[in-house]
């Protein structure tokens, strides 16, 4: 079964590499003006990370690896792909300022999880990460206070995206593909993050397929979300591009 498991999770990390390039190359057929692509296939592109990460700590111990699956897995993907909807529905400067925020503090994160001494003695091989890090990372570690502060950013932004974009329709009756796209990018985020309670119940060997899926599912709604709205008759072009806050 260990090495089962550990297929799965390579085998997701290549086609969650695939799902990240083809964000990225959408974001470059646009020439730069679709920036919350870049945010999403970085976001994404944690994912495939954790997986690998996820693959090689079912088999061995390794540090960095498990630094990558902490970092990218638990800490940093969800506030990312939540900068990624703050993007695409709200056009104003104090957005750029954001990011940058996001930034520093991802590095500074990154530094203190480098710097947090791993009771690597605690590992065990063949059983899932997700099983036993709390044992190999100390309880009194900083990261550990660090890592709500970007998920409760990232789910406030995807959780609001969602809500914001049902309200445009609303509002509007337009781009129902946007509050589609952006109800199942937050509902496959939290469900990403949930996936741990499958350890309660003994079914820790699901984790890493069912990670797979709802990445998968959240590319669906990346794809929704990015796709501009048909013109209706009398319209012209202009007004078929998504919608932004002004």
């Amino acid at each position: 079964m260990t090495y089962l498991n550990a297929g799965i999770s390579f085998a997701s990390a290549v086609i969650l590499a695939f799902l990240t390039y083809d964000l990225y190359r959408r974001y470059q057929r646009y020439q730069g003006t679709h920036r919350h692509l870049l945010f999403w296939a970085a976001g994404l592109g944690m994912f495939g990370i954790a997986s690998l990460c996820d693959g090689i700590l079912f088999i061995t111990w390794n540090e960095l690896a498990f630094i990558g699956w902490y970092l990218f897995g638990a800490i940093l993907n969800a506030a990312w792909i939540g900068e990624g909807t703050l993007f695409l529905l709200v056009r104003k400067k104090w957005v750029a300022a954001t990011t940058v925020v996001l930034a520093l503090a991802s590095i500074v994160t990154l530094v203190i999880l480098l710097s947090t001494p791993l009771n690597a003695a605690a590992y065990t091989s063949g059983i899932p990460i997700t099983e036993q890090y709390q044992s190999i990372l100390p309880k009194d570690a900083i990261v550990r206070r660090l890592t709500p502060l970007f998920n409760i950013y990232g789910t406030l932004l995807l959780a609001g995206g969602a809500a914001y974009s049902g309200y445009l329709f609303y509002r509007k009756r337009i781009l129902p593909n946007r509050v589609l796209g952006n109800v199942l990018i937050a509902a496959a985020s939290l469900a990403v993050a949930g996936a741990g309670i499958l350890n309660r119940f003994g079914m820790g060997q699901f984790h890493s397929f069912a990670q797979l899926f709802f990445a998968i599912l959240m590319y669906w709604g990346f794809i929704l979300a990015s796709k501009p709205a048909a013109t209706q008759p009398g319209e012209t072009p202009s007004a078929a591009q998504p919608l932004r806050a002004k």
